[in-house]
């Protein structure tokens, strides 16, 4: 695997133990393990607001990637039951009414078949940090010792960030704008666009532009 491109969020070996001495359910051990050569995972989650420490997880959804190729045929998408109110503004947003959700799995089964699919492999995302700060407040009572997911991550937006900061001619780079919207990023890389807004959708674009910039910022 190249190095051209680096985790936003790595951990070292000390570091990974350290996680590892704390693990409450040692049946989450395998997500510790050293992931397999070239694969990473994408995911996405769709909410019932945008505040990390109250609103819940409505959906999720993750796809495995494999070298340069993304692998829509070995994907997870899971509907969440939410304990509070799913808010019109929200659902303007992602389609999904209380009716819908109200058909979910509990958020601890959702969160233990995200695990068990994810396994150790790195994560990739757009504006990962909010899903992951979702997700982790939510595998925490599964983990224990208020831990999330160990990890390693790749945000997409960053790697594009990289990727067009390199192409500025040396008098622009001191102040730099980077338009880092995500359906900038899709057409400016000639990717295929999904609806917005589906998890799964999101997970795979992202999977997409993840495998493109990888690739283009090996080569330079």
């Amino acid at each position: 695997m190249s190095r051209a491109f680096s985790a936003t969020h790595w951990l070292g070996a000390l570091e990974r133990a350290w996680l590892l001495f704390h693990l409450e359910n040692t049946a989450y051990r395998f997500m510790f393990t050293s992931p397999p050569e070239g694969e990473w995972v994408a995911l996405d989650c769709e909410t019932t607001g945008l505040n990390v420490n109250s609103d819940e997880i409505i959906s999720v959804a993750a796809v495995r990637i494999c070298g340069n190729r993304v692998m829509t045929s070995e994907r997870l998408e899971l509907l969440v039951r939410p304990e509070r109110r799913v808010s019109p503004e929200s659902v303007r947003i992602h389609q999904l009414r209380e009716q819908d959700v109200a058909k979910g799995m509990a958020p601890e089964e959702a969160m233990a078949k995200l695990m068990h699919f994810i396994g150790c492999r790195p994560l990739v995302g757009y504006y990962l940090e909010f899903d992951l700060a979702m997700i982790d407040r939510a595998v925490a009572p599964l983990l224990g010792g208020g831990m999330g997911l160990p990890q390693d991550r790749y945000e997409v937006s960053a790697m594009y960030y990289d990727y067009k900061y390199q192409q500025l001619p040396r008098n622009q780079r001191d102040n730099p704008f980077i338009d880092l919207r995500f359906a900038t990023l899709m057409n400016d890389l000639q990717l295929p666009q999904r609806n917005a807004h589906d998890a799964l959708n999101d997970a795979v674009m992202a999977a997409l532009a993840f495998v493109k910039l990888k690739q283009l910022l090996a080569t330079g």
